[in-house]
């Protein structure tokens, strides 16, 4: 059997981990020298004084080797293959720590199969490439096959989103290439993706509605252009704007009604108070992966 394994930065629901029999990796949200396992935490509660987090933002630390190397090993014990998907890997090391625990896993147990994807992402965009390894494995496929599906989602998916400000990405170096947009420009609005590992700039923007509006558009041109298998609408902080947002500018698009979810505390503490949109369409969406399927992979 193949198992899917995941981590927490995928915002997975719990009732869907449990109904589609994926095993998720933790990693952890430090708040004023408190540790908090984040798949065990009340985001919603979290979320409530994020703004107010700024002065002292909360860290984040990935999945430790050990709770890796268990999960590798219990898959083993059970003679099950591993199919993972985790974050970008040059977001955070929970996939060269995955990779560390596999080949562990391997020396103990000898026939050990796994190969791991690297996302290039998070959240949503994440958690499509683990959904579609899950439907693999479910319709009979092999762990290649799996894989397969896995790395076809990262293509085919785009993450973007807009922070209410510029400030929380600022304070934790995590701004990537977005880098351009600081030193005197933390008023623009602008709206940000996930593309070839790092935060891009997608649009600067002026005013919050332009931005949503934006966001929108891109939507529309995507999904026209490559069509559309899966939508969530993501939110950092208060869920009521995003809740609007895809009931007036989503929803009529697709014709039925998005799922809007909260993104992973790891990332919140990152980017502060924001609105997303996380799609997967039929086919590869342009600019998301100019890398080959290859490079996104390990195995054993």
């Amino acid at each position: 059997m193949v198992k899917i394994v995941t981590d927490s930065v995928a915002s997975i629901p719990s009732e869907v981990v449990r109904a589609r029999d994926i095993e998720v990796v933790s990693l952890y949200v430090n708040r004023d020298g408190v540790e908090h396992r984040e798949a065990d935490m009340d985001v919603a509660a979290f979320y409530e004084d994020i703004a107010d987090m700024i002065d002292n933002p909360p860290t984040s630390s990935q999945p430790s080797q050990h709770a890796l190397e268990e999960l590798f090993d219990r898959a083993a014990e059970a003679k099950d293959e591993v199919l993972g998907v985790f974050m970008s890997s040059k977001m955070s090391g929970t996939f060269e720590g995955a990779v560390r625990a596999a080949r562990a896993c391997r020396e103990r147990f000898g026939q050990f199969r796994c190969t791991l994807v690297d996302s290039t992402s998070n959240c949503g965009d994440e958690m499509f490439a683990v959904l579609d390894a899950a439907d693999a494995r479910d319709a009979g496929a092999s762990l290649e096959e799996c894989a397969r599906a896995a790395t076809d989602a990262v293509a085919a998916s785009r993450f973007i989103f807009a922070p209410e400000s510029l400030a929380f990405l600022k304070a934790g170096g995590r701004i990537g290439g977005a880098s351009a947009l600081l030193g005197g420009l933390l008023q623009i609005s602008p709206v940000l993706t996930v593309a070839d590992w790092e935060t891009a700039t997608l649009a600067k923007v002026r005013t919050w509605k332009k931005t949503l509006a934006r966001m929108a558009d891109t939507f529309k041109e995507d999904i026209s252009a490559c069509g559309l298998k899966r939508v969530v609408v993501h939110y950092i902080g208060a869920a009521a704007p995003a809740v609007r947002w895809a009931r007036e500018a989503v929803e009529p698009v697709v014709g039925h009604a998005v799922e809007v979810l909260p993104v992973s505390p790891v990332i919140g503490v990152h980017v502060g108070p924001a609105v997303g949109l996380a799609y997967e369409c039929e086919r590869a969406v342009p600019g998301k992966l100019t890398a080959p399927a290859s490079e996104l992979l390990f195995s054993l």
